[in-house]
């Protein structure tokens, strides 16, 4: 039986994310995560909302509320884009191969 491992993103793994990413890659363990940071530090795979996507929501809040409107008025969103990351050199590192078909849903393929 070969394990793996998921990560949760909170504020404790972000700050901690390219030692979590080290580690689980030194244990040969994959390791999925819920930013694509992570998998940009060499963890195998992420899948989560897009961090840019929402900065640029964000903004528009900004916005909304420096123009009069109140911040207790503002409607709560929910991340309404996601994206796959795929690390093909960890995948490597691990032995492992990544099917095609998730290769061509993945929103990037890092190599």
């Amino acid at each position: 039986m070969r394990r793996s491992l998921i990560i949760f993103s909170d504020g404790l793994t972000v700050a901690h994310q390219k030692k979590l990413a080290d580690l689980a890659l030194a244990n040969k363990l994959p390791a999925m995560f819920g930013f694509r940071e992570f998998t940009e530090m060499g963890g195998l795979i992420s899948y989560g909302s897009s961090n840019t996507a929402m900065w640029r929501r964000a903004a528009s809040y900004v916005d909304r509320i420096l123009k009069g409107s109140s911040p207790g008025d503002l409607p709560i969103e929910q991340p309404t884009r996601f994206e796959l990351v795929i690390n093909l050199k960890t995948a490597k590192t691990l032995g492992l191969e990544i099917p095609p078909n998730v290769l061509a849903r993945a929103d990037e393929v890092i190599e």
